[in-house]
């Protein structure tokens, strides 16, 4: 099994609705309306493959605050009172190195759809 990738730094952009990411000399911004759509939780994955529920409306969500869950995840409490999912070390950096793929991804499913986003 890969070895877990832990961010060197991790700074919560209140302003500009983004989590910045540092793993070594590279920085992702991930923001707060892609976290959101891409959250751990139940609500959003559902209980098994193909349970998935869509996220939409989501284009001005923020973060309010992150807290660590031990030592293997984050728990983000968005502006929408969304704080169910725990992103574990692992799944932020799959959500950081994949970014751009699942963004189009999701913008697909939208537009499958048939939602526009505002």
């Amino acid at each position: 099994m890969a070895e877990t990738q832990l961010p060197t730094d991790i700074t919560l952009h209140k302003q500009s609705k983004c989590l910045s990411l540092s793993y070594g000399d590279r920085q992702y911004r991930l923001s707060a309306e892609y976290l959101r759509v891409y959250s751990p939780s139940a609500e959003v994955r559902g209980h098994g493959p193909g349970q998935e529920v869509l996220q939409t409306g989501k284009e001005n969500v923020g973060l309010d605050k992150i807290e660590p869950v031990g030592h293997y995840a984050l728990k983000l409490f968005f502006d929408d009172g969304h704080d169910s999912g725990l992103y574990t070390w692992d799944y932020l950096y799959e959500l950081a190195m994949h970014q751009e793929s699942l963004w189009q991804d999701y913008l697909n499913r939208l537009e499958k759809a048939g939602y526009q986003r505002q």
